[in-house]
């Protein structure tokens, strides 16, 4: 993992300076987001769907970065509309339990949100993360434009070449399709339920590594 480390701050590095001012031109407008659908051409806001486990893991990291604007659990990737939290966790959905992310081009990049999914979790565990298992907590990046897909695939592709992992990444990279926002008690909540031991077990570590590997990057 310390080989992954290095290789993520050197991408991060290396895309702060250019490509943070990256522009959506080829949303998919057809697709159900939250925020987005209703943005004209000239808005630096953009949207990234990902899913890397439990979703209370992924939120507590991505809402620690500058740029981002707000971050939403829920699920996507299933053939069941509106499905309900026990439902997606039976694993008969088809769902992924994902995080959807607006954040603002002028102040952070796709890339840098990239590195910062592929330092979240696991890539190369097919359909589970730690002791979470089912296809609901896959790896995967649902992409909202081209440019998000190429990105995407070039990375994996990038990470597989370097022997960051000694498995291979599985990480599913998949047009976003509809996104339904998960119960309102699973919103924000590392911050709500620090006290309670997954939080501490489990979370709180992935956080703090999280702060090392992107402290220059973090909110104040």
């Amino acid at each position: 993992m310390k080989k992954l480390t290095l290789l993520i701050v050197f991408a991060y590095t290396n895309t702060f300076f250019t490509s943070c001012a990256q522009k959506r031109t080829d949303y998919d407008k057809n697709n159900s987001t939250l925020s987005l659908t209703t943005l004209n051409s000239n808005s630096t806001m953009d949207t990234a769907t990902f899913g890397a486990g439990c979703f209370w893991c992924v939120e507590a990291q991505f809402q620690l970065l500058t740029g981002v604007v707000s971050v939403t659990s829920g699920f996507s990737g299933g053939t069941v509309k509106n499905p309900a939290y026990k439902e997606v966790c039976m694993g008969t959905t088809g769902h992924a339990e994902v995080c959807q992310i607006v954040f603002d081009t002028s102040k952070i990049s796709y890339e840098e949100l990239l590195a910062a999914f592929w330092q979240t979790h696991d890539p190369t565990q097919l359909n589970r993360q730690g002791n979470d298992e089912g296809t609901q907590y896959r790896s995967v990046i649902f992409y909202h434009s081209e440019t998000q897909r190429n990105l995407a695939e070039k990375y994996k592709k990038e990470l597989n070449a370097s022997g960051a992992w000694d498995k291979p990444v599985v990480t599913e990279i998949s047009p976003a399709g509809a996104f339904y926002k998960a119960e309102d008690y699973h919103q924000n909540y590392f911050n709500g339920n620090g006290e309670q031991s997954y939080c501490q077990y489990v979370i709180q570590p992935k956080v703090e590594k999280f702060k090392k590997v992107f402290k220059d990057k973090l909110k104040h």
